[in-house]
């Protein structure tokens, strides 16, 4: 008997990489970001955009299934995510001004932030190199 080849589908790892920090990134914003202030609270427009850079990094990932045409360039995806961790770690650097001279000490939200923009770095960057995962429909 002669088997039937399983269709293989692949997976491009540096947009899953990405949409994975983008998320946490999203996540890390409902946690705190300074003693008892959330990443939400703190922020006046910098969180909602934070979200957008998140959610473009989310599209990548959604054109690497093919679910939307045009697929984001890695170019475009390396670039919003250098910004991320630009203002990620602008927030680490400086404290925003709601917190400014309170001596508030940096939370567990702004690291998970931290990393989860480093991952989108990651992402994008592993998205150039073209590495994709193989998976077999059983």
């Amino acid at each position: 008997m002669n088997a039937q080849p399983t269709p293989r589908r692949s997976l491009a790892l540096g947009p899953l990489v990405a949409s994975v920090g983008a998320v946490l990134l999203i996540v890390s914003l409902f946690l705190d970001w300074y003693e008892g202030i959330t990443g939400f609270t703190v922020f006046e427009v910098l969180d909602l955009v934070l979200v957008m850079l998140a959610l473009a990094t989310i599209a990548s990932l959604a054109g690497g299934l093919g679910l939307v045409r045009p697929a984001p360039s890695p170019e475009v995806s390396l670039a919003v995510a250098i910004f991320t961790v630009l203002v990620v770690a602008s927030q680490v650097i400086n404290d925003p001004p709601a917190v400014a001279g309170g001596g508030a000490e940096r939370d567990v939200g702004i690291w998970l932030a931290l990393g989860g923009s480093v991952l989108m770095v990651v992402g994008a960057v592993l998205g150039y190199a073209r590495i994709s995962l193989a998976v077999d429909k059983r």
